[in-house]
């Protein structure tokens, strides 16, 4: 079922828009880029470059940042075992947000495909934050979970106060850093989703085995041990591979809240707390839930558009309320 409403949202994002186009001729459009297939061309050239130019690649970057946050959303929910973690809980989004001011702020101008000062500045920004929050929370050999939620908590609030005062001098920028703070996939390329791809996919890959370690994890630390399992160097694990994977991801759309925290909560809610098939399946609706969200910023004002995060907001903020009703502490 997540596969098909994948696919559906997928067929959704690349007809709808502005300029509307039939499935019919959407599939004879990508068929027709298909090694050894030959289709006779019926549609206008320009409904082509819109969807290989423009809608393809911001779909498919939609899909890979969905699916990114929520994994990692439900990676942290599980090595922290705090069902409100969320993929910017350890200082992700404070560290990104601030390195991407200081890109925009600063008088340094490049592009190499996908490659500029401000997705540089904000992985570099987002890594930063998560390796000081976590070694001011390391003591001795361990990491303990509440002093790390602590530790990401301060790193966030000092990071979020230095960019505030760059706010204060960003004059003719600050509407530019607005927008980019409050998520977007506007301008998505190919180079991007590129780019992108290599840390999903490692993520993903490093996570996946771990999916019978979570499970035990969500006893306790001592049992796990007991079990054989080396606690703090499987933590330090998923906290690395899903914290580069949402500074991937965060780079190049920005920042975009309650997908890592909202989809986990509904996949645990609808199949269970199985880690072995809660992460595959925050993947897919993850996916579908950015894809969606962003077809409304960008059609229900258009031809303007708003920040996707302010879609993610309106639609995962009552979600998340009506879950912790409903839940009545289960989770918590």
């Amino acid at each position: 079922m997540g596969a098909g409403m994948l696919l559906a949202a997928l067929g959704l994002g690349l007809t709808w828009g502005a300029a509307g186009i039939p499935l019919s001729d959407l599939l004879r459009i990508l068929a027709s880029r298909a090694p050894g297939v030959t289709v006779e061309q019926s549609w206008p050239m320009h409904w082509e470059r819109i969807v290989w130019d423009i809608r393809l690649p911001r779909v498919l970057l939609a899909s890979l940042v969905g699916a990114t946050l929520a994994f990692a959303g439900a990676t942290y929910q599980g090595v922290l075992r705090n069902p409100l973690a969320d993929p910017y809980l350890i200082g992700v989004a404070a560290g990104a947000g601030l390195g991407a001011t200081l890109a925009f702020l600063l008088p340094v101008q490049f592009s190499f495909y996908a490659l500029s000062p401000v997705p540089i500045f904000a992985f570099l920004g987002a890594m930063t934050a998560v390796t000081i929050a976590y070694r001011s929370a390391k003591i001795g050999m361990k990491v303990p979970t509440t002093t790390l939620i602590l530790a990401g908590v301060a790193i966030s609030s000092l990071a979020s106060a230095v960019m505030l005062f760059l706010f204060m001098l960003a004059g003719d920028n600050l509407r530019t850093i607005f927008s980019w703070i409050m998520g977007s996939l506007n301008g998505s390329t190919w180079d991007r989703v590129y780019l992108l791809v290599p840390y999903t996919a490692v993520m993903a890959l490093v996570v996946l085995a771990h999916g019978r370690v979570l499970n035990v994890l969500q006893l306790n630390e001592e049992q796990a041990q007991q079990v054989g399992v080396d606690v703090e160097r499987v933590k330090m694990t998923l906290i690395v591979a899903a914290s580069i994977g949402t500074a991937a991801a965060v780079s190049v759309s920005g920042l975009i809240g309650f997908v890592g925290l909202v989809v986990p909560h509904m996949i645990r809610m609808v199949w269970g707390p199985d880690y072995r098939v809660l992460l595959p399946l925050s993947m897919l609706y993850g996916a579908t839930f950015l894809i969606l969200a962003d077809l409304i910023a960008r059609t229900i004002i258009s031809p303007a558009e708003i920040p996707v995060g302010v879609v993610t907001a309106f639609c995962g903020a009552p979600f998340f309320l009506l879950l912790l009703r409903r839940a009545r502490g289960t989770y918590l």
